[in-house]
């Protein structure tokens, strides 16, 4: 044991935001390396156990894969390796959140679009009728692409 107070697997969920099912899932796929044991086989972890869970927990707040994250724990196992390794793997996961925000943003103008048909062509009309139904059962496509309002501006001004 080191001479930091141990933490059961209890504690180290609540320091660290880290469900208990989840701390043994890291555990079982080698992301974290496996806990100290107790006589009664209890799951003990100390401080670099707890700060291995931190920095694991912050990498998946930030969108970091289980294998962008055992990338980034091996440059922390080896200091001697170059942090540019660190911030090659952080420029692949922001070009990746990028290309997600692109596509985030394309869909929430095509249904802006379908909102705004809707309240100019048929609102308060019979379902049936909506121009949002008649633009989903129209396939991709066919149909026109949807263009977003201008700046300062609504589809519906």
């Amino acid at each position: 044991m080191s001479a930091f107070p141990a933490h059961s697997i209890g504690a180290a969920s609540r320091q660290t935001g880290c469900s208990v099912p989840t701390i043994r899932y890291y555990e079982e796929v080698g992301l974290l390396p496996p806990a100290a044991r107790s006589e009664g086989n209890q799951r003990h972890y100390d401080a670099a156990a707890i700060r291995r869970l931190s920095f694991i927990r912050r990498c998946r707040d930030f969108g970091f894969t289980l294998e962008q994250v055992r990338e980034l724990a091996g440059l922390v196992d080896q200091p001697t390796r170059d942090c540019v390794e660190v911030r090659d793997i952080a420029q692949a996961h922001l070009q990746q959140v990028q290309q997600k925000l692109a596509e985030l943003q394309a869909l929430e103008a095509s249904l802006s679009a379908f909102v705004c048909s809707c309240d100019t062509a048929c609102a308060g009309g019979p379902a049936v009728d909506c121009t949002i139904l008649e633009e989903l059962a129209t396939p991709a496509s066919a149909a026109p692409p949807a263009r977003p309002p201008g700046p300062g501006r609504s589809c519906c001004s």
